[in-house]
């Protein structure tokens, strides 16, 4: 019973300190410490319905976000977005990387209007393009999560890593990590 007690104590504190990836794979940030960057949208609250024209069944163009409180020591930002509601498995709906250091804002279409801060980079969605592709599940609610890190590093990769690459690259690369959720059904 002690020895039980124990582990459970040294599995808390590895939690606690970072030490622990998430459920989905993602590393934790660097140091530990308390997460207090913020990413948020003006389109959007966290956990309520995403409007229509950032999804399929309106205009498909990305959400404006903007974040704030980045650590010191940030060198570039990366961005996923993901569905880990889909039928299929989670469902990468955008990744961007190398997003410099000084940027706080992605604006509204900036996938679209290839207005990305300069020197970002889009990667590889499942929908097999470089590019934002918005919300469109196949039915009932589903939750999208966009992840912003703050990197001590950029990247060395060209336009259309993976998400899987862009995780990989970034172990031991994250200083914190902001998430904003939202929420989307089809408007059939």
């Amino acid at each position: 019973m002690i020895q039980a007690a124990s582990m459970i104590r040294v599995i808390a504190c590895l939690v606690l300190a970072g030490g622990v990836p998430s459920a989905d794979g993602e590393q934790p940030r660097k140091g530990g410490g308390p997460m207090n960057m913020v990413l948020e949208s003006v389109a959007f609250r966290a956990g309520d319905m995403i409007p229509a024209k950032y999804t399929c069944d309106g205009e498909n163009m990305s959400p404006p976000l903007k974040w704030s409180n980045a650590p010191e020591g940030t060198k570039s930002f990366a961005l996923i977005a993901d569905d880990p509601d889909a039928p299929v498995g989670t469902w990468v709906h955008w990744v961007v990387y190398n997003i410099p250091a000084g940027a706080r804002e992605l604006p509204e279409k900036a996938s679209q209007t290839k207005k990305l801060p300069p020197g970002s980079l889009e990667g590889v969605t499942d929908f097999r393009a470089n590019t934002y592709g918005g919300p469109c599940p196949p039915s009932g609610v589903h939750r999208y999560f966009f992840k912003l890190y703050a990197l001590d590093t950029a990247l060395n990769f060209r336009a259309g890593a993976s998400k899987k690459q862009l995780l990989d690259a970034m172990k031991g690369h994250i200083l914190a990590q902001a998430e904003l959720v939202g929420k989307y059904k089809r408007q059939r």
